[in-house]
């Protein structure tokens, strides 16, 4: 006669059984060692972020000079001067235009470039070299080889076209500057976008060749919302980037002509390095990141939406 062993259900109540104790506590563990693994990382951006940008917004709001650590608080009183200045007006509107162009001739340009890449299976190592060379050299060198060959008036292109240089023009400066801007950029979006459309199942593309669609329809039924994701990323990226424009602006033309090329970030630079009013320089920070937070903000909610979709 043999006996079976019946196993009593776990009751509410009673203590849980040794290897579900085990795995608690393993778990445990590995939960708080996953913490310390985070925390120096977690750390070092509250240091060099969240501080000095509460530092920041707290300065927005007094007459600190950036000298000592005395300050008296205004109130909206730097917030107030600053829309009633015209030139910040001249400065939001060219940061407007810049992400104008930025959203437009950049990406279009990216994109056809990376769709051409895909025929180009021998060189397209050489290309993306090439393409990225711009984006890799430092904003100086780049302005300094556009202000040497092309904006040049003696000897440029500019000199043997005998036209004025843009850069001396009050309405067409900032779109000088947006040029060499966009020459340095473009390269870039090449090799992110190249890459993405990389990634798009091979299977979606003969299917589509199959069924006689031609390289244009392949290119836009299959490649483009394949590559959404990406495309929705680095235009809120672009949106950030032409918010916080400022290099290229000032290695060319110090917001000049007469503040023709004025954008928000030379026109804190001013504030802060020029005036030495480090309170309404911080106040244009803070409306600059307040673009970046609404870019994020629709970034975000495009992104949960398209995964419920």
């Amino acid at each position: 006669m043999t006996a079976t062993a019946t196993l009593a259900p776990h009751r509410e109540g009673q203590a849980p059984a040794p290897d579900h104790r085990a795995r608690r506590s393993y778990q445990r563990r590995r939960s708080l060692v996953n913490h310390l693994l985070v925390a120096p990382a977690l750390l070092l951006s509250v240091l060099v972020v969240v501080v000095p940008g509460v530092l920041t917004a707290m300065a927005a709001f007094t007459d600190w000079t950036g000298v000592g650590f005395h300050a008296n608080y205004v109130g909206l009183r730097n917030f107030t001067d600053i829309f009633s200045d015209p030139v910040f007006t001249t400065a939001l509107s060219n940061n407007i235009k810049w992400l104008a162009l930025f959203l437009t001739l950049p990406a279009v340009f990216g994109l056809l470039t990376a769709w051409l890449l895909l025929r180009r299976r021998r060189t397209r190592t050489f290309y993306q070299v090439v393409y990225l060379m711009p984006y890799v050299l430092a904003p100086v060198v780049n302005a300094m080889v556009w202000l040497s060959i092309i904006y040049n008036p003696n000897g440029g292109v500019t000199g043997v076209l005998h036209i004025e240089s843009p850069l001396s023009s009050l309405h067409g400066a900032i779109y000088a500057a947006a040029a060499v801007d966009m020459w340095h950029y473009w390269g870039f979006l090449t090799v992110v976008y190249f890459g993405a459309m990389r990634q798009t199942p091979v299977e979606q593309v003969e299917a589509a060749i199959v069924d006689g669609a031609g390289s244009w329809q392949v290119f836009r039924h299959v490649y483009l919302p394949s590559i959404r994701p990406t495309l929705l990323l680095m235009g809120v990226m672009t949106v950030i980037f032409s918010f916080l424009a400022f290099d290229y602006v000032y290695l060319l033309t110090q917001g000049g002509p007469a503040h023709g090329s004025e954008v928000l970030g030379t026109y804190a630079y001013a504030f802060a390095f020029s005036a030495f009013e480090f309170g309404k320089a911080a106040a244009v920070g803070l409306i600059m990141s307040f673009f970046g937070l609404i870019a994020s903000c629709v970034y975000t909610w495009m992104s949960r939406r398209q995964l419920s979709s």
